[in-house]
């Protein structure tokens, strides 16, 4: 995890001083930091400023949370930071320690331990995680900053643990002094607060001209940012996220294509993006045990929902499954208890895998995770089961057609659009039917002629299947579609429909049924439109009497 040579930087006046610190000696200053400076950092500067307000401004607060979704670059501002506290507080040592797993934990306790003089390698490392804790405490080690990384674990953290004579947990073994500054980068927010209370920097995507920035110094061929718009087309695909873009520009460079030619890609089949954003890349700023490329960098969080918070890796299935904007919460599969509702929304926006829409009940889930969870799910054989469920719900939520819903399914129509065009739902259009209708009907009452005439011709056909073309069901679906074709000027074929479905009417259900003088007050519309007025009389007039 560390070089094998760490660099160890002292001060002028205690160069010579003897390793242990005596009474007139200067303590040294150690850097003890895994990975180099990042050339091609740019930005961030006000999570930057809030860092060293935060940790050596006169209010000083000891400890500080850096929080944001993964791939949002809090390791690269955590390593900017380390690198401006080197040059600007030369006395400080820095001391880095990966905090994904206990065993990266210790290993990196065990180099602060040989370079602080400790103790051999040989040493306990239950005894070496408490000596550098009790070294690190004394005012005598002088002025420190200790970075945290990864630190996603609450579980790892604050979990206490039979160390044979007391419960300790790895919180236990953090140092505290008047000189000591902690940093946690994580991408929770509530374990964020759990380490640092209310001094937490939340790190938000890049705007457009920074994230350009970081597509112009990854990218070997500069000429290729030249078309602006493209540029622009291709950062917001990416979602201006800081790993997207590094990872698309490693792409481009390795294989000489254009950002045209990348952003085609993304334009593909689901599979097919997927596997443009599972392309491995190398990035001396990342650790090697963690998987670099964004389609699997949140593999990690998804698990550690799943065994943290069962409900809120249910509700990222669900929306996985709809369209990823503006999903209303009562959209959400019902739960007894409230509570549990309000921790797993609470959850996944912890992660900033979903972000709240302020003016109403409604969340937003980031594009790149909604495709890392659908490519998640479908690894595990559950992306069926998660859409079935969705459709399910959909058909228990979505309105009827009367006037005073249509705020309502305006709200659902974009989530029903999205489980229609899934495979699953064409395959399965029998199980489907009744949320199918109710879906054509509000299109048809939206004047969105067009889309209710698809909706409205795949129910005419699975019911004619299922249940025959003189069954009352499949004739009022037959009506309806007559009456998209009616909307749109489509006189003779709707005429035709609906004197299919009088004659049928007629036949089955006798002259004076109420869904035969229904059909035929249709049919005299439709030739009142057509100015075939006598043929229309007629009728109304039987439909009258």
């Amino acid at each position: 995890m560390f070089p094998a040579q760490p660099l160890l930087v002292e001060d002028n006046e205690s160069a010579n001083s003897h390793h242990g610190h005596g009474q007139n000696s200067f303590p040294k200053a150690f850097w003890l930091v895994p990975f180099t400076r990042n050339p091609r950092f740019v930005g961030r500067s006000q999570s930057l400023f809030q860092l060293e307000t935060n940790l050596f401004g006169e209010d000083r607060r000891p400890t500080v949370a850096i929080v944001g979704l993964g791939g949002v670059g809090k390791t690269q501002i955590a390593l900017e930071f380390a690198y401006r506290v080197r040059s600007k507080h030369p006395k400080c040592s820095v001391f880095w320690v990966p905090a994904s797993n206990i065993e990266n934990f210790e290993q990196a306790y065990r180099e602060i331990g040989r370079q602080l003089g400790l103790a051999d390698d040989g040493e306990n490392k239950e005894d070496i995680k408490k000596l550098v804790q009790h070294h690190l405490s004394q005012e005598s080690a002088g002025q420190w900053l200790l970075i945290l990384d990864n630190a996603d674990d609450i579980d790892m953290w604050f979990k206490r643990t039979d160390t044979s004579t007391k419960l300790t947990c790895l919180m236990d073994y953090l140092p505290r002094s008047s000189q000591g500054s902690i940093v946690f980068t994580t991408r929770s927010r509530k374990s964020g607060a759990r380490f640092a209370r209310e001094n937490v920097i939340q790190v938000v995507e890049m705007d457009e001209n920074i994230a350009t920035q970081v597509l112009r110094n990854s990218l070997i061929n500069k000429e290729l940012l030249n078309n602006r718009h493209v540029v622009v087309q291709l950062l917001r695909q990416l979602t201006f996220l800081p790993l997207a873009i590094v990872q698309a520009a490693a792409y481009i460079n390795e294989n000489g294509i254009s950002l045209l030619e990348y952003l085609l890609l993304l334009d593909n089949r689901e599979e097919d993006i997927i596997e443009v954003l599972s392309e491995d890349f190398e990035d001396e700023g990342r650790y090697q045990d963690l998987k670099n490329p964004v389609a699997t960098t949140w593999l990690i969080s998804f698990e550690q929902i799943r065994v943290r918070d069962s409900l809120a890796a249910d509700y990222l299935s669900f929306m996985s499954c709809i369209d990823p904007k503006a999903i209303p919460q009562s959209l959400l599969p019902p739960v007894r208890s409230r509570k549990k509702m309000v921790d797993a929304i609470g959850t996944l926006s912890a992660y900033s895998f979903i972000s709240k829409r302020p003016a109403d009940q409604s969340f937003d889930l980031h594009r790149l995770v909604h495709l890392a969870t659908r490519n998640w799910l479908r690894e595990q054989d559950l992306l069926a089961e998660w859409t079935s469920k969705a459709i399910a719900r959909l058909a228990d939520v979505f309105p009827e057609s009367d006037s005073g819903n249509r705020t309502l399914w305006r709200i659902y129509l974009p989530h029903v659009q999205y489980v229609y065009a899934s495979d699953l739902f064409q395959e399965n259009l029998e199980g489907s039917l009744v949320l199918l209708q109710k879906f054509g009907l509000c299109l048809l009452r939206d004047g969105r002629w067009n889309e209710a005439e698809k909706s409205f011709m795949q129910v005419v056909e699975t019911k004619k299947r299922i249940l025959g073309q003189e069954n009352p069901s499949t004739l009022t679906s037959i009506a309806n579609l007559a009456s998209t074709y009616r909307n749109q000027g489509r006189w003779k074929e709707a005429e035709g429909l609906e004197v299919l479905v009088m004659e049928t009417s007629v036949r089955l259900l006798g002259q004076q049924h109420s869904d035969t003088l229904a059909s035929m007050g249709n049919l005299a519309s439709t030739y009142r439109n057509q100015g075939r007025w006598n043929e229309a009389e007629d009728l109304e007039v039987q439909v009258m009497e």
